[in-house]
């Protein structure tokens, strides 16, 4: 039994309008699944594929309050091609911003609804995930939510210490999954959350019940009747377990 991560998603008050903008600066294509959805997704790969965590964007009546635990990274391979990328991303609509980083060699900016990103200097560790280097949880014990995601999902644990913890799919391709130590209490709902899914050959209900057992507790974010459930993890991160795709 296991889970695959297969997506980040962001509530909007315009979920095409966002995606068109996580579209261009991904260089990814646009699909729908439904009204109200935005799918970005990398051309040419058949999904699900572990090299790609895709990004949906779901319009919802209020998605106003913004919680920056559940951000991503952007990666590049040459000072001049982060500053081409920070260039043409302010040309798309994002925004510098201010989240009290200090002088640090990345760039932190703001998608066209406020949700903050960053643009990574160039990297070595980064040098082959694509786009996406990395989805980044903020949180209050990194070596907790790597003991939790190292059993809820079936990716491999690279690196862990007081302050961040890393995993990457076990196939060795596309972004991290990063915890972050930051200080202070959560005060809202992210507007971002993290989607995994069964494979084809497990079952969503017994993956749930195992997730419980590892620590998950049941989220009610207002979804209503869905196929999917809504999950937290210890630290309180809403995240979905989808039905199988």
């Amino acid at each position: 039994m296991a889970l695959r991560l297969v997506n980040v998603n962001f509530k909007a008050r315009d979920d095409s309008a966002l995606g068109r903008f996580w579209a261009e600066a991904l260089g990814w294509g646009i699909s729908s699944e439904g009204p109200g959805v935005t799918n970005v997704e990398p051309e040419g790969v058949t999904l699900p594929d572990p090299s790609a965590i895709c990004v949906d964007v779901v319009t919802v009546p209020d998605p106003e309050t913004v919680d920056y635990r559940v951000h991503i990274d952007l990666a590049t391979t040459s000072e001049a091609h982060q500053a081409e990328l920070v260039a043409r991303l302010k040309e798309l609509g994002a925004t510098p911003a201010d989240v009290g980083q200090g002088d640090v060699p990345w760039t932190v900016m703001a998608d066209p609804e406020g949700n903050v990103f960053c643009v990574l200097e160039p990297r070595e560790i980064y040098r082959d995930t694509g786009p996406v280097a990395a989805l980044v949880v903020d949180c209050a014990d990194p070596r907790a939510m790597a003991r939790f995601w190292d059993e809820a999902v079936d990716w491999t644990l690279h690196e862990v210490t007081d302050d961040h913890a890393r995993l990457r799919s076990s196939k060795g391709v596309g972004p991290y999954l990063e915890f972050l130590r930051t200080s202070g209490t959560r005060t809202a709902v992210s507007r971002a959350h993290l989607d995994i899914a069964p494979y084809p050959d497990d079952d969503q209900a017994a993956e749930v019940a195992r997730l419980r057992s590892l620590g998950a507790t049941d989220a009610d974010v207002g979804q209503g009747d869905v196929p999917w459930k809504c999950l937290a993890d210890p630290e309180g991160n809403e995240f979905c377990v989808l039905s199988l795709r």
